[in-house]
């Protein structure tokens, strides 16, 4: 969510509206911007649009249970917060 409320951030700057779409879309949000991310950050997060949705509603809490291990779950956060860090570093 951290992510999603950064990328928000930096489509009002570059768009003339104050208010972002109400999608959940991180790559198409940051699509609408003339920021550039490498192709493995575009990669990440497209993979984590998919909890984008499931994370909303209850009946996908069951397969997120099932994949989210320590480890992945651990890798996951270490690489949304070196993107949203990267984010928040090159768009002051």
């Amino acid at each position: 969510m951290t992510l999603e409320k950064t990328i928000k951030a930096i489509w009002v700057k570059y768009n003339k509206s104050d208010f972002p779409p109400r999608i959940h879309n991180l790559v198409k949000l940051i699509g609408e911007t003339p920021v550039k991310l490498s192709e493995q950050q575009l990669i990440f997060l497209n993979d984590l649009n998919r909890f984008q949705l499931e994370g909303r509603y209850p009946d996908y809490t069951g397969k997120i249970y099932e994949e989210c291990t320590n480890e992945f779950t651990f890798t996951l956060l270490k690489e949304g917060k070196e993107i949203q860090k990267w984010l928040t570093e090159n768009m002051r």
